[in-house]
C-alpha cells in the first residue's frame, strides 16, 4: 500500500532555478585569454593578527566593567543632579577637555599609541576612576556621616587624593599590564596618565559645575569655570602623569608587570603628593599666591620634561633607523628627516608636490619607520618577543609605501 499517491513521482529540486537578473549585461561573445605575468607578483604582504593586536588592546573584561560603571554613573548624575544641569555641566567640561586632549595629542604625534587604548584611558579615568571615587565617597558617609569641620578637611587633603589618584593609576597599571606592546617608556606613560586624569577631570567638572548652575546661577557657574576650566585644566592631568612616568621608566627597563608595582607605587606616592598640595593650597593658604609661586613654575617644569622626553624619542628614532640604514634599508638622508620634526615637514611639503598629492604615503611612510624604530628599540632590550615578527612586516610596510611615492 502506498501512503504517498506521488510517491513515485520525480520530487522537486530544493535548489531555485537560476533567472536571468534585469541589470544582466548580455555576452555578445567569447571573452579574451589572460596572458600570465612575466614575472610571478610578490605576495602581498598582510601583517598578522600576533604582531598586530596582541599585546596592543586591552582586555574585554575591562570594557564590560566600564559599560556597567557607565549606566550606574549616568542614573547617579540624573538622579542627583537632574538631566538639564548634567547636560549643562557636560557642555561647560567639554572645553577645558578639548584643549587637554589637543595638547596630549601634540605630546603623542612623534610615535602615536593606538587609538584604542587613548579612548579606554580616558574612559578608565571619566567613568571607572570617578566610580571608584563616589562609592568610596558613599561607603565613608554610610560609616561616618555627612563630612563637617575637620573632617572635611581631612577628606580634601587626604581622602581626595589617596582614593582618586588610586582610582585613576588603577587604570594606568592595567594598561601597562594587559597592552605592554603599546607601553614603551615615560612619554608613553606621560600619555596615558594624562589622558585618564583628563577623563577624571572631565566628569567631575560635569558635577561642579551643574552644583554650580543649581545653587548659584550663571554667575557662580562662570566664576567655578573661570577656576576649574581656566586656571587648572592640566591638574589632574599632571598629578597621573607622574604615576604614569614612572610605569613608563619601568617600561624602558623591561620589567614585568609584577616587578613593575614598585615603581608604579613610587608613581602613585609622587602624583598623591601633589594632588594634595593642590587641594592644601586652596584649605590653608592663598590659592591665588600659591598658584603663581608653585603651580606655575611646577607646570612650567612639567612641560620642559616632557620637551627633554621627546627629544630623547627623535634620539632613539635616529639611533635604529641609522641600525637599518647601515642595512640598507634606508638612505642617510631619509633618517635625517624622519628624525628630526622640520625633516617630517619638510617631506610633507615636498610628498604635496608629487602627481596626485601624495601626503598621505608620506604621512604613512613617517608612522611606520617610526614605529619601525620602536619595534627594535623592543627588541634589542629583550622585553618583546614578537618584536622579529612586527619588524618583518614594517620592513615590507615601509619598502612598498616608499616604491608608491615614486611611482610615476
Amino acid at each position: 500500500m502506498t501512503l504517498d499517491p506521488g510517491a513515485d513521482r520525480q520530487r522537486p529540486s530544493l535548489t531555485p532555478p537560476e533567472f536571468a537578473s534585469a541589470l544582466a549585461q548580455p555576452r555578445h561573445a567569447a571573452p579574451a585569454a589572460i596572458a600570465p605575468p612575466a614575472v610571478s607578483p610578490a605576495p602581498v604582504q598582510v601583517p598578522s593578527a600576533a604582531t598586530t593586536r596582541r599585546g596592543r588592546s586591552a582586555s574585554i573584561w575591562i570594557i564590560g566593567i566600564l559599560v556597567l560603571l557607565l549606566i550606574a554613573l549616568v542614573a547617579y548624575f540624573l538622579n542627583a543632579i537632574g538631566p538639564g544641569a548634567s547636560l549643562i555641566g557636560m557642555l561647560l567640561a567639554l572645553v577645558p577637555l578639548a584643549g587637554v586632549l589637543l595638547a596630549v595629542r601634540i605630546v603623542d604625534r612623534w610615535e602615536p599609541e593606538p587609538r584604542g587604548l587613548l579612548v579606554l584611558a580616558v574612559a578608565w579615568g571619566a567613568i571607572a576612576a570617578v566610580g571608584i571615587a563616589l562609592g568610596v565617597d558613599l561607603l565613608l558617609s554610610i560609616v561616618f556621616g555627612p563630612a563637617t569641620g575637620a573632617r572635611e578637611v581631612l577628606q580634601a587633603v587626604v581622602q581626595a587624593p589617596v582614593v582618586e589618584e588610586f582610582a585613576k593609576g588603577l587604570g594606568v597599571f592595567l594598561i601597562f599590564a594587559t597592552a605592554r606592546r603599546a607601553f614603551d617608556g615615560p612619554v608613553d606613560g606621560i600619555v596615558y596618565g594624562a589622558l585618564i586624569g583628563a577623563g577624571f577631570a572631565f566628569t567631575e567638572n560635569i558635577q561642579y559645575f551643574a552644583v554650580s548652575f543649581i545653587e548659584g546661577g550663571a554667575a557662580e557657574t562662570t566664576g567655578t569655570f573661570f577656576l576649574r576650566g581656566i586656571l587648572s585644566p592640566f591638574a589632574h592631568v599632571m598629578f597621573t602623569a607622574v604615576t604614569g612616568f614612572a610605569l613608563g621608566l619601568a617600561a624602558r627597563r623591561g620589567l614585568s608587570t609584577g616587578q613593575a608595582v614598585g615603581p608604579w607605587l613610587v608613581g602613585l606616592a609622587g602624583a598623591i603628593a601633589l594632588h594634595a598640595f593642590w587641594n592644601g593650597s586652596a584649605v590653608f593658604g592663598d590659592f591665588f599666591l600659591l598658584y603663581l609661586t608653585l603651580q606655575v613654575p611646577l607646570f612650567i617644569g612639567f612641560v620642559l620634561g616632557i620637551v627633554a622626553l621627546r627629544r630623547e624619542e627623535a634620539r632613539v628614532t635616529r639611533r635604529r633607523l641609522g641600525d637599518y640604514a647601515a642595512a640598507g634599508w634606508f638612505t642617510p638622508q631619509e633618517v635625517d628627516m624622519l628624525a628630526t620634526s622640520a625633516g617630517r615637514k619638510a617631506a610633507l611639503a615636498w610628498a604635496r608636490t608629487l602627481r596626485g598629492d601624495r601626503t598621505a604615503l608620506m604621512k604613512t611612510f613617517i608612522a611606520d619607520a617610526t614605529a619601525l624604530a620602536a619595534t627594535r628599540q623592543r627588541a634589542i632590550t629583550g622585553r618583546d618577543p614578537l618584536a622579529a615578527g612586527e619588524e618583518r612586516d614594517l620592513l615590507v610596510k615601509t619598502a612598498t609605501t616608499r616604491a608608491a611615492m615614486f611611482a610615476p
